[in-house]
């Protein structure tokens, strides 16, 4: 079920919360930076009435987003994500291979670090912040990976890729390189016309995939997934096409 103009789906609703899948390029909520901005909460609530926050996902990113629907739940699920008892999993597309299997990567994070607003490492007045990667696969020039942020800190996925020289697709923050996924660069006998190709991806390429926690109110373990959406979709199509690599059926088995 979708709203009028895509900017978000709904994965899950009972009278606790509600999961949804967001577009990425969408606020979850007040922004002091854009106030303008448009914002899940407030299109949500149309449909929902008063939702409650209980945890954030980055603009830029896609997927995953929950609101509690009562103050009850909101605290259940907040000291949830507080005690670091919240499992999340990210998908992200990055740029180049990496040179590890597993990576840990334990690093203190300052938000709001610099004239950008970036996020930046501050290993003395950082916060502690905790992401465990797995690369799923590399995908020609690319590489599909899997991230478990242990803490949430603002942009901890992108920051911590960046810390290990990694940067993901399209990254507006944290990476050098802004060109866009097309199927010409990755297909070898593509035949298409290159001034009319249009990209199969051009926004960053970091998918909150799938995420489990107790229900505030039965105390059942509960996991919810979030489909791709279109444009990530379509790469994840081609490449696993062309290089049998799908972050979609590792993430299954």
């Amino acid at each position: 079920m979708a709203n009028k103009n895509n900017d978000y789906s709904v994965i899950y609703s009972d009278n606790d919360f509600i999961v949804l899948n967001k577009r990425s390029g969408i606020l979850i909520a007040a922004d002091r930076y854009n106030p303008d901005a448009p914002r899940l909460d407030l299109m949500a609530e149309k449909e929902f009435g008063k939702l409650y926050a209980v945890h954030r996902i980055d603009k830029d990113t896609s997927g995953l987003i929950i609101y509690a629907k009562n103050l009850e739940a909101q605290k259940g699920i907040s000291m949830q994500f507080e005690q670091r008892k919240v499992q999340k999993t990210y998908h992200a597309l990055v740029y180049g291979h990496p040179l590890w299997e597993d990576l840990h990567v334990d690093l203190a994070l300052e938000p709001d670090g610099d004239a950008r607003h970036r996020t930046v490492v501050n290993k003395k007045f950082g916060k502690p912040s905790i992401t465990d990667f797995h690369l799923i696969g590399v995908c020609g020039p690319y590489s599909w990976i899997e991230a478990k942020p242990k803490t949430g800190r603002t942009h901890q996925i992108r920051v911590h890729l960046a810390a290990n020289n990694l940067s993901i697709v399209c990254d507006p923050l944290y990476s050098g390189n802004q060109k866009p996924v097309r199927l010409s660069e990755v297909k070898r006998k593509w035949n298409g016309d290159e001034d009319e190709e249009r990209p199969l991806l051009s926004r960053l390429a970091l998918h909150a995939y799938k995420i489990q926690f107790e229900h505030p109110a039965t105390h059942e373990q509960v996991t919810f997934t979030a489909p791709y959406a279109r444009d990530m979709e379509a790469v994840r199509k081609q490449f696993a096409k062309l290089f049998d690599v799908d972050p979609v059926t590792f993430d299954e088995e």
